[in-house]
């Protein structure tokens, strides 16, 4: 398998992961902190692994 494309699956599972993160039950106050930094971190790996595999392809 060529490793672009691996890298665009696991940009694809990361960002489901952030979304999945961030739509969790907020509760009546809130996202809490950890929750929102959680899916930034997933969020920017995604976008770094995406980046990877396009670049990688090209």
């Amino acid at each position: 398998m060529n490793t672009g494309i691996l890298l665009l699956v696991l940009g694809g599972f990361l960002i489901g992961g952030a979304w999945s993160t961030w739509r969790a039950d907020p509760g009546p106050q809130g996202r809490s902190g950890p929750q929102v930094g959680f899916a930034g971190i997933l969020l920017i790996a995604a976008v770094l692994a995406t980046a990877s595999g396009i670049l990688r392809l090209v």
